[in-house]
């Protein structure tokens, strides 16, 4: 069964103190899926305009993902343009044209509403409840969101968040919703309103991973080199969900596992400029990466 996620597909202009591109595959919907895609097969909802290159769409299926699920209308495709400097843990956006995707409406395939993984990017939290209201029977749902949405539509993020399984959020959007610095107590919060799990992305830092009983934290992987940060945290919710959906199982450790996947995947994808270093990756690195964590985050008792 393959993953079903939704979310935006663009072309993105970025730059950083390493270089510059211009119009190359971006989205949240992106790289989730290209992530998750080394774990299981992914099924994509998105919207792209009639410009958007085909080569892109050739790229995703040759990763083994349905893009059944892919709306091209007339129009352009969502364009976002940003810029890091030496600080790359925030990008500042420079331009966002969201063109056809803002007026998208999801509709699912009838083949993606037995979806039994489900991922909600970045959008509308309304439309993220729109979609959840097509799949039949989820075995696990987590979404993301972002400030716009918590400042203008609280109450229908808090309304999503009680009822998905997994909550995946940024150390500045958790703040957001709880209204206080603690972490702790910021997942608390969500918790309360009814998620099963918190994720907390904590950029270069690694991630943080709460239950109603339990709290896991796992760092950021050390890199020399850090070219392009976009797209990390949809990388790091592509393995996270990638891995649960290929185990198929939600004990503590699995999930405790799949944040450790979550972050090799996002160390991985800042390697590089968009897409590139993903494009080259191999399960024996995946594999090699794990394992480096392993030994990286191994000490005994006293």
């Amino acid at each position: 069964m393959s993953i079903l996620v939704v979310g935006s597909i663009a072309l993105d202009t970025i730059e950083t103190p390493f270089g510059k591109r211009e119009d190359i595959l971006g989205g949240s919907c992106t790289y989730f899926s290209y992530a998750a895609s080394f774990f299981r097969p992914v099924s994509i909802v998105g919207v792209v305009g009639n410009d958007f290159p085909p080569e892109h769409v050739e790229l995703l299926k040759a990763r083994g993902i349905d893009t059944q699920g892919l709306q091209v209308l007339d129009g352009e495709t969502f364009r976002w343009s940003g810029a890091y400097h030496y600080d790359m843990n925030e990008a500042k956006t420079l331009s966002t044209c969201l063109n056809v995707f803002e007026t998208f409406q999801p509709v699912l395939p009838e083949a993606y509403r037995d979806a039994e993984d489900v991922f909600l990017a970045n959008i509308d939290p309304d439309l993220q409840l729109g979609v959840l209201a097509q799949v039949r029977a989820p075995r696990l749902v987590a979404c993301d969101t972002m400030n716009l949405w918590l400042n203008t539509k609280r109450d229908a993020v808090a309304t999503l968040f009680s009822k998905v399984h997994v909550v995946i959020v940024n150390e500045a959007e958790a703040r957001l919703f709880s209204g206080t610095p603690s972490l702790i107590a910021s997942a608390k919060q969500i918790l309360e309103s009814g998620a099963t799990y918190v994720v907390i992305k904590k950029g270069e830092h690694g991630a943080l991973l709460f239950g109603r009983d339990f709290f896991f934290a796992c760092p950021g992987f050390p890199l020399e080199t850090v070219l392009d940060p976009t797209g990390a945290g949809d990388t790091f919710a592509g393995g996270f969900m990638g891995y649960l959906a290929k185990s198929g199982d939600l004990s503590q450790m699995h999930l405790r596992r799949a944040v450790v996947y979550g972050c090799v995947m996002a160390s991985f994808n800042v390697e590089d400029f968009g897409l590139d270093r993903l494009k080259g990756l191999t399960e024996d690195d995946i594999a090699n990466r794990y394992l480096e964590y392993v030994t990286l985050t191994r000490f005994e008792s006293v």
